[in-house]
């Protein structure tokens, strides 16, 4: 809690309930997938348990913690990106008579409702950065959004999504050597150090690990604002706490 109180908002007015008790039950619903009416007595009221997980979502509350304690990674040698679908439960991808979902960050992949969150991680398997898409959309798009949060390393690993000339020129700009295969239908091929690739596995065990809570693993959430907190909840528990 020490370390989390920093990124609290301050309290205006009458002060609020118990920080460590709701926090906790916020943190059960999430990883058990349960909805908020199920939460145990023990947390207080779930009308409190919501309403603070709703507010401290829309402004962004969550996130914010992952990223700041995230800032303290300390790496220096190599990071990993790669991207994950999540699936959307349909009370989320319910599109209520509104095409495409508008704005609510859900497309259709393979016959189901899908969103896609985009990582970066360290090599303890500690994410640094994420960001949520459409599940349609391309590799490219999540890596140029986090492309100004690189850190300053040696070496990014990818997979052959995110083989692009512009995102390899980027990287070589930061000082950052790319490890990505190419794509098949390159002419000339790509060289990459092929050992150094397998250390890949390492953000794709990170994704999994993230899966194991209920609500990221499956997307009940709606608002993108409030899943990127689910997401952003499990990662500061499970890799930064």
């Amino acid at each position: 809690m020490a370390r989390l109180e920093p990124y609290f908002p301050k309290s205006h007015g009458k002060p609020r309930v118990d920080d460590r008790r709701v926090l906790s039950g916020i943190i059960f619903i999430n990883r058990n997938g349960l909805r908020w009416r199920d939460a145990p007595k023990k947390y207080g009221p779930l009308k409190t348990l919501y309403n603070r997980w709703k507010r401290w979502s829309d402004k962004g509350i969550f996130a914010q913690m992952m990223v700041g304690l995230a800032a303290e990674h300390g790496e220096e040698k190599t990071i990993m990106i790669d991207a994950s679908y999540l699936k959307a439960h349909r009370t989320a991808s319910s599109l209520g008579g509104q095409k495409g979902g508008r704005g609510r960050v859900i497309g259709k992949t393979k016959g189901a409702m899908n969103t896609k969150s985009q990582a970066i991680c360290d090599c303890k398997e500690r994410p640094l950065n994420l960001f949520v898409t459409a599940g349609q959309v391309s590799d490219y798009i999540g890596a140029k959004a986090l492309l100004s949060s690189l850190p300053n390393v040696d070496w990014l690993l990818g997979d052959r999504g995110y083989d692009a000339d512009w995102f390899r020129e980027a990287l070589e700009d930061k000082g950052i050597r790319a490890c990505i295969p190419g794509r098949n239908q390159r002419k000339a091929t790509v060289k990459y150090d092929k050992r150094r690739y397998k250390r890949r596995n390492r953000i794709e065990t990170m994704c999994g690990r993230l899966k194991d809570w209920r609500r990221v693993a499956t997307r009940y959430d709606g608002c993108p604002k409030v899943f990127l907190s689910a997401i952003a909840l499990a990662a500061t528990v499970i890799f930064w706490l």
